[in-house]
């Protein structure tokens, strides 16, 4: 007989793991012992024949449960115990903390992450016979809220959201059951013991609710009221949604208008894939992910359908944002609109019903979590409001990502996403960085602050990065709140108290004097990260690169929007050469004039003026905008801010007509030239567009055209100028206008010559630089044809290319970056 003691980390709490170390002990004749939870993670003892102990050491290795990610395995044999007892069992948290090698620990375990409902759960919610019938919180130790459940870790319900509510009889038995599927499932909850829904007609004016509504179904009334073309208010995982019947054109419509969206795409539930595939062309990535327990919002290429159909939902775009229902409450709310089939079989079945399905908050502020500040805060947007008494300990929107296919060159796996937004079922899951070292100190934890628009922040625990989920623009009082709230969450989820703080360039962002005043409050250094840098070193840390400048030189293109540089100018479009953490500007896009400033990324007519006027073509200002009132006045500040500074790439800046290197003020006014959009009602709509134009080309056509020639050249610095390409596309198409088929062709060759010439200065540079590795980073890299066309380019070229896979290509990746310099700076002992 022998004895290990087997010490796991990673997430391994709140997955089901002590069940499964019960369950699987089962298997074996001789084994005993008792396995729990304590701040490192999962403490385990087993006894048994010398074999049999090995054999479930390896298969516990290897066959954890669905939902667990075991990142270390420490184990030591010690010795045998007379009195064991045949069966491992589960011992208490205060029983496992208390022992010395399991008490006065720092948290060093991982949170887990919000899952949808699964299989089995479905099952019993809609099974007549079961106790639990259309029971909205249903749930098992394979599915349902986590992180957005915990208050503090190690993970025991007296730990979470579900703290006030006592385990009835029949619960308390299954939960003490090693046979159940609940065995320890600490949201466990049925219709006797658990939170409870109910459906409010509104608010009164002063923001007081109202009485709810009398009636014993909830969700019929809910389906009922979407059906008359009601906006509904529902409390989800994470927060509130807001949903309406997509077919209703002026429901919708009235919705994009109270939520200041204007012509943002909407994204859509929908029942199960078969009702998916009627609004969008699927293949297995997208079906992959659709069905993920993680429940991201997937975008995919949408049907003729949809614009038939549902005008309202993703107006002259060519992707549409479709999802599952996650929890049980959006099941049954399906489940009412397909009036309340008593078979199983309609899970599956192609449903009619197609809802918007959107984050319940006004334009600009953060994502609404409880029932008080729905009912105030969502007055004028919901009609009614579908809620419950299940707390939402932790803000988490939706994910969003796009299924990247395969290259032609590589294979892409369904499991390597491409996110726009990272938040529930991936939050707080951690990045594994590169290990840095000095000594045998161990590197502090460093709180990373972020951008200012799509923000995030980051912690880091040894050489864990656990990125936040998205918090949005910090522009509005409640969002820079709900920030506040996010950074005293992750400090208190991970026991971690931050000894660096690092933050943006930009000493304006609020993230910047956030990071400022929390370091002058804590007596901690800070470290300010250029924004692109930042970008950059976010790749380079989820990648595993190591910090060290010691490392191979990796050459970085960052194409973005705007970020304040080194030399005080605004940077965009940028080759970097990255030595581990260091960062040297290599190269840069010839600098835009920017009119008007911030306005110019509102208005890109005002950068495709500022092109025409860098071409000598200021007559053609006021005449291909003269819709625009300003266009005179714009052509006017152009010229005397020429004459100022002179021409040129070096010229100096103008307060009211800055320069910009920004790649992505080159998409806006190929746009704005090319008739796709004068004014962004969202964030790079017109970019957007140009971008849909050129996939309708190659629809017509079967491929791309072939890029214009000679359409740049580099000057003696390196850096790339492609006014000859805004030459042409000028040409291109008349400023009284081609033909819808002419303008999306000279779209079609904007990317694939901007793509030739971006891939040509890249390799010169790598050339130069005997770099075989870049980076690419930055907002405009969810352009897919961007994206694509470089990763195919570079590739063929002999240059490895690293993309950004676990986190944004934009500022959600910021705060990762952060951390990373912040780290390497450490290490080198550069901190004051």
């Amino acid at each position: 007989m022998v004895r290990i003691r087997l010490r796991l980390r990673g997430t391994v709490q709140g997955v089901g793991f002590r069940p499964w170390c019960v369950q699987l002990a089962r298997r074996y004749a001789t084994l005993s012992g008792w396995v729990g939870n304590d701040a490192e993670g999962v403490l385990l003892e087993v006894q048994g024949a010398a074999e049999e102990v090995e054999a479930y050491r390896q298969l516990l290795l290897r066959q954890p449960p669905p939902l667990a990610h075991i990142t270390d395995c420490e184990w030591s044999s010690c010795p045998p115990s007379s009195e064991a007892t045949p069966g491992i069992v589960i011992r208490a948290t205060a029983d496992v903390s208390a022992l010395p090698m399991g008490g006065g620990m720092p948290i060093r375990t991982d949170a887990p992450a919000d899952t949808s409902v699964c299989a089995a759960c479905l099952d019993e919610l809609f099974d007549p016979r079961n106790r639990r019938y259309r029971y909205p919180f249903i749930n098992c130790t394979h599915c349902g809220p986590r992180y957005t459940l915990i208050r503090r870790l190690p993970y025991d319900r007296s730990r979470t959201g579900m703290s006030d509510f006592p385990l009835c009889p029949e619960c308390a038995a299954e939960y003490a059951d090693p046979g159940d599927r609940r065995y320890h499932a600490q949201p466990n909850a049925c219709a006797v013991c658990g939170p409870r829904c109910w459906l409010s007609s509104g608010a009164a004016a002063d923001g007081a609710a109202l009485a709810s509504d009398s009636v014993a179904d909830p969700f019929h009334e809910a389906a009922h009221r979407i059906n008359a073309g009601e906006i509904l208010a529902l409390k989800s995982l994470g927060g509130f949604h807001l949903a309406c019947d997509a077919y209703r054109s002026g429901t919708v419509a009235r919705l994009r208008a109270q939520k200041e969206r204007s012509g943002k795409p909407f994204a859509l539930m929908v029942a199960n894939l078969a009702s998916a595939r009627r609004w969008a062309e699927l293949d297995a990535a997208h079906e992959y992910w659709l069905q993920s327990p993680r429940g991201p919002i997937v975008l995919a290429p949408k049907t003729r359908a949809v614009d038939e159909c549902l005008p309202q939902v993703a107006p002259g775009l060519d992707e549409i944002g479709l999802m599952l229902p996650q929890t049980p409450l959006h099941w049954l709310l399906f489940h009412a609109l397909a009036g309340v089939p008593q078979e199983q079989g309609w899970r599956n079945a192609e449903q009619p019903a197609a809802l918007v399905m959107t984050s319940a908050n006004p334009g600009g502020e953060p994502l609404v979590t409880q029932n008080d500040e729905a009912l105030a805060r969502l007055q004028g947007l919901a009609d009614a409001f579908l809620l419950h008494n299940r707390p939402i300990v932790a803000r988490c929107d939706d994910s969003v990502l796009r299924p990247m296919p395969g290259s032609g060159i590589e294979s892409v796996s369904p499991s390597v996403p491409q996110f726009l937004r990272r938040a529930r079922g991936w939050t707080p899951d951690s990045i594994l960085l590169a290990p840095i070292r000095v000594g045998s100190a161990t590197p502090p934890s460093v709180l990373a602050c972020g951008a200012l628009l799509k923000n995030t922040v980051c912690l880091t625990r040894g050489t864990q990065a656990f990125l936040s989920p998205y918090i949005g623009d910090l522009e509005s009082v409640m969002t820079r709140a709900a920030y506040e709230e996010t950074v005293a969450h992750l400090n208190e989820l991970l026991d971690c108290r931050p000894a660096l703080v690092a933050h943006d360039l930009h000493p304006d962002f609020f993230s910047t004097r956030f990071a400022e005043i929390y370091a002058g409050q804590h007596g901690l250094p800070t470290l300010a990260v250029q924004h692109h840098h930042a970008h950059l070193a976010a790749v380079l840390a989820e990648h595993g690169v190591p910090a060290e400048a010691s490392s191979p030189p990796i050459l970085g293109l960052a194409l973005d929007g705007v970020g304040l540089g080194g030399d005080g100018s605004i940077w965009g479009g940028e080759l970097m050469r990255l030595d581990g953490a260091r960062m040297t500007r290599l190269a840069h896009l010839r600098a835009l004039p920017l009119p008007g400033g911030d306005a110019a990324a509102h208005e890109p007519w005002r950068v495709a003026a500022a092109v025409l006027h860098e071409l000598g073509r200021d007559e053609e200002i006021v005449s291909r905008f003269s819709a625009h009132p300003a266009a005179a006045g714009v052509a006017q500040l152009l010229r005397r801010t020429g004459k100022e500074n002179g021409a040129g790439t070096d010229r100096m800046p103008s307060t009211f007509c800055p320069i910009s290197s920004a790649a992505g003020r080159y998409f806006d006014a190929a746009a704005a030239l090319l008739g796709f959009g004068t004014v962004n009602g969202f964030e790079a709509e017109a970019a957007m567009r140009l971008e849909t134009a050129a996939h309708s080309w190659r629809r017509s056509h079967g491929s791309l055209p072939t890029p214009w020639p000679d359409i740049f050249h580099i000057d003696a610095a390196g850096n790339l100028d492609l006014f000859p390409l805004f030459e042409r596309l000028c040409a291109a198409v008349s400023h009284r206008g081609g033909g819808r088929d002419e303008s999306a062709h000279a779209a079609a060759c904007f990317h694939t010559s901007l793509i030739a010439a971006l891939t040509d200065w890249c390799v010169g540079h790598c050339e130069r630089q005997q770099c075989a590795t870049i980076a690419l980073a930055g907002g405009c890299l969810l352009n897919r044809l961007l994206s694509d066309g470089l990763r195919r380019g570079l590739t063929a070229r002999g240059i490895r290319v690293l993309e950004p896979r676990l986190v944004p290509p934009g500022d959600g990746a910021i705060s990762l970056g952060q951390a990373w310099v912040a780290l390497a700076t450490w290490h080198e002992g550069k901190l004051n």
